[in-house]
C-alpha cells in the first residue's frame, strides 16, 4: 500500500525544493552526532516547530531504520495501530516501511493491531520524515499510532519495541543500535500562556530527563499537561530502558508564540535525545 502524504502543502511546503529549502533553514549539518536510541519531537506546522525538530534530527546519528510512534488525532483505526506493509509518500521521495521489524513488534503484544487506517490522515508521523529524509536518502520505518495511552498499554508497546530490537540485534552479531531509532512524535502544552506552558512542560520534562516513564505519566495526568503524545513518549522512554538507556538531554524548547507573537495562546515544543 502507497500511503499518501496527508499534510503536504499545509503542516509543510508541498514541492520537493520548497520543503528542501524549508527543512535546511531548521537544521545545523555540522555538528557532532551523537548515537541515540530515541528521541522527542513535535509534530505541529513545520514554520512553528521546525525549528525544534531540526535541532534534534541535526544532533543525533541516523540508523537504518526508525519506529515511529505518534498520537492517533483523528480517531480512525485501532487503539494502537501499526502500519506492517507498504510505504509512504512525501515530496521528497519514498521511504518503505521495514517489514521484519514491524511483524516482530507486532508479534509481541496483543494490544497492538496492523491496521493502515489510523494512519490515512494523520500528521503525527509524517512530519518526522523530511527532516530524515533531508540528512538520509535511504531508510525505512515502523509506524505506529496511539488512541489508546492506558499507562499498561504505553508500557506494553514499549516492551514490544525495545524485544524486537533486542532480537534484531542477535541475528546482526549484537551491534550496539541495531540501526534503529525509537521517535517519540509530541508537542507539549497546547492553548495557554506561554509562562504557564513554559511551567507545566517542564515538569514533564524533567520526568522524561530522569527516564521515568511512569512519573510522566503521573505528572501530565495529575498537573492536567495538554501534552498530546505523552504515551508516545511513556512508550519510547520504556523501550529506551529496556535497551540500556543512561542518559537523556533536552537539545531546544520553545513555543509558538516566537513565530507568531501570540503569547497568550501557545502550544510548546521540546526536542530531546535519549542515549
Amino acid at each position: 500500500m502507497l500511503r499518501q502524504p496527508a499534510v503536504a502543502g499545509y503542516f509543510y511546503q508541498g514541492t520537493a525544493e520548497a520543503l528542501r529549502s524549508q527543512v535546511r533553514s531548521f537544521v545545523t549539518p555540522d555538528l557532532h552526532r551523537i548515537p541515540a536510541l530515541g528521541i522527542l519531537s513535535p509534530h505541529a506546522g513545520l514554520m512553528y516547530s521546525g525549528s525544534v525538530a531540526g535541532a534534534v534530527y541535526s544532533h543525533i546519528k541516523l540508523p537504518d531504520t526508525f519506529v515511529l510512534i505518534g498520537p492517533n488525532h483523528t480517531g480512525l483505526g485501532a487503539p494502537v495501530s501499526l502500519m506492517a506493509k507498504g510505504r509512504w509518500e512525501t515530496p521528497l521521495g519514498s521511504v518503505l516501511i521495514d517489514e521484519l521489524l514491524a511483524g516482530s513488534i507486532l508479534g509481541k503484544s496483543r494490544l497492538i493491531r496492523e491496521d493502515s487506517l489510523a494512519h490515512l490522515k494523520e500528521h503525527s508521523l509524517e512530519v518526522q520524515l523530511p527532516f530524515i529524509q533531508y540528512f538520509k536518502p535511504t531508510f525505512k520505518i515502523v509506524p505506529v499510532q496511539m488512541m489508546d495511552t492506558r499507562l499498561e498499554t504505553c508500557l506494553d508497546l514499549g516492551k514490544a519495541i525495545a524485544d524486537a530490537i533486542v532480537e534484531r540485534r542477535s541475528t546482526r552479531g549484537g551491534e550496539e543500535d541495531a540501526g534503529v531509532l525509537i521517535v517519540a512524535s509530541s508537542d507539549m502544552s497546547h492553548y495557554v500562556s506561554a509562562e504557564t506552558a513554559k511551567r507545566k512542560d517542564h515538569l514533564a520534562i524533567k520526568e522524561i530527563l530522569k527516564l521515568d516513564a511512569e512519573a510522566l505519566y503521573s505528572v501530565v495526568r495529575e498537573e492536567d499537561i495538554s501534552m498530546c503524545g505523552y504515551g508516545p513518549a511513556v512508550a519510547m522512554i520504556s523501550a529506551c530502558n529496556l535497551l540500556g538507556a543512561t542518559t537523556a538531554k533536552l537539545v531546544k524548547y520553545t513555543n509558538s508564540g516566537e513565530v507568531s507573537g501570540d503569547f497568550d495562546k501557545v502550544v510548546g515544543y521540546a526536542g530531546i535525545v535519549v542515549s
